[in-house]
């Protein structure tokens, strides 16, 4: 499987947004968080995000398809990078394509010093995670009744 990052440029956040909505709408429904749901998020946060120095998004491409999306921040003064947030879509899913995404943005901007954080509930995203050595920190934000997010960090 070979998995490829290519940078987005400013033309194409429109589709990221797209995607974005898209691929988050079914937790966006399970769990009800309009307040922090990438799902929920409008164009113009995207395009602030976007605009951010220390923020890259790339598409994963495979095979020469868009399936899916990872946005990176990386400030380049020591703090952790930051991968927020991840998706791949739904008719590309349980392929790998998440991990490989993942270890190829981690050759590209380092192999150390991560941190992202997940659904508690989303237990295949937590085994993603955890695979790849991300570990918990024990840190964990009430949303609603339905959903936590956990952080995790990578040394």
């Amino acid at each position: 499987m070979d998995v490829e990052l290519r940078p987005i440029e400013r033309a194409d956040v429109e589709t990221v947004w797209e995607m974005q909505v898209e691929a988050f709408s079914d937790l966006l429904e399970k769990y009800q968080d309009f307040d922090t749901s990438p799902g929920a998020e409008s164009i113009e946060k995207i395009i602030a995000k976007f605009e951010q120095p220390w923020t890259t998004y790339y598409f994963i491409i495979v095979s020469n398809e868009k399936v899916g999306v990872i946005r990176i921040v990386d400030k380049k003064d020591g703090s952790r990078k930051r991968i927020s947030p991840i998706w791949i879509m739904k008719e590309h899913r349980h392929k790998g394509y998440a991990q490989q995404a993942i270890c190829n943005a981690e050759k590209l901007h380092g192999q150390k010093n991560w941190c992202l954080d997940t659904i508690l509930q989303e237990e295949g995203n937590l085994h993603i995670y955890e695979k790849l050595g991300y570990h918990r920190t024990g840190r964990v934000e009430k949303i609603n009744d339905q959903m936590d997010i956990v952080f995790l960090e990578k040394d």
